[in-house]
C-alpha cells in the first residue's frame, strides 16, 4: 500500500459520512413533512369520496385515492431507502426487515430472509454501510435480474458477520459488469473502508450470489 492510500481512505470515509448525514436529514423531511401532508390529504379524500353521490365523480375520487395511496407508499420506501429510522435504534436486522417489506410491495420481488446466530452490536458506521450494500444488491436484483424471488442469509459468528444474497435471475458476466455497473464497485469500496469484503459471483442464466463479510471485534 502506498503512503497516500490511508489518506485517500480517510477522505472517502469523511465524504461518505457527510453524505449520510445529509441523506438522513432529507429522509426525515420526506417522512415527517411530505409524507404526513400526503397522508392527511389521503384521509381527507376518503371522507370526501363517501359524501359523493354522482357515480362518475365517486369513481374519479376513488381513482385519486388510489393514486395518493400509491404515492404515499413510494414516499415511505424512498424515505427508508435514504435512511431507515430503525437502524440506529433497533439494529440492522430490524431495518432490513422493514426495508424488505416495502421493497416487496413496490417491486413484487419476494425476499426470504434468514438470521442465524445472535445479532451483535456494531457501530452506526458499520450498520449504515452494511445496510447500503444490501440495499444496492437488492436494487440490482430489481433492475437487472428479471426474477420474482431472492434470499438473504445473515450469519452471526463471534468474530465475523457473513451476509449472503442470492437470486435465480438471468445473471451476468461479473468482470465486465464491475466496469459498467458503478453500484457493484461502490459496494466493494464501502465494505473495504470498514475493513470488510464484498464478493460477487454470477453466471449467465444461472443467477447471482453476493457474499458480504465483516470482522466483528
Amino acid at each position: 500500500m502506498n503512503d497516500t492510500q490511508p489518506l485517500k481512505n480517510k477522505i472517502s470515509s469523511y465524504i461518505i459520512q457527510t453524505h449520510e448525514e445529509e441523506i438522513k436529514r432529507i429522509a426525515m423531511e420526506l417522512h415527517e413533512g411530505v409524507g404526513q401532508s400526503l397522508y392527511s390529504l389521503f384521509t381527507g379524500m376518503q371522507l370526501f369520496e363517501k359524501t359523493i353521490e354522482q357515480p362518475a365523480m365517486k369513481s374519479y375520487a376513488g381513482d385519486m385515492n388510489q393514486l395518493l395511496e400509491k404515492t404515499i407508499r413510494e414516499i415511505r420506501l424512498l424515505a427508508v431507502e435514504l435512511h431507515p429510522p430503525t437502524l440506529t435504534t433497533l439494529g440492522l436486522m430490524s431495518a432490513m426487515k422493514s426495508y424488505i417489506k416495502l421493497y416487496t410491495s413496490t417491486y413484487g420481488i419476494e425476499v426470504e430472509i434468514e438470521n442465524l446466530g445472535i445479532e451483535s452490536q456494531i457501530s452506526d458506521r458499520d450498520n449504515i454501510t452494511l445496510f447500503r450494500v444490501c440495499q444496492e444488491a437488492l436494487m440490482n436484483i430489481a433492475r437487472y435480474a428479471d426474477t420474482t424471488k431472492a434470499s438473504m442469509i445473515f450469519i452471526w459468528e463471534k468474530s465475523r458477520l457473513m451476509i449472503m444474497i442470492k437470486d435465480s435471475g438471468k445473471g451476468f458476466e461479473v468482470e465486465s459488469a464491475m466496469n459498467k455497473l458503478s453500484g457493484l464497485a461502490a459496494m466493494s469500496e464501502r465494505m473495504h473502508l470498514i475493513g470488510g469484503n464484498c464478493t460477487v459471483f454470477s453466471k449467465i442464466d444461472d443467477g447471482t450470489s453476493i457474499e458480504i463479510s465483516l470482522p466483528l471485534y
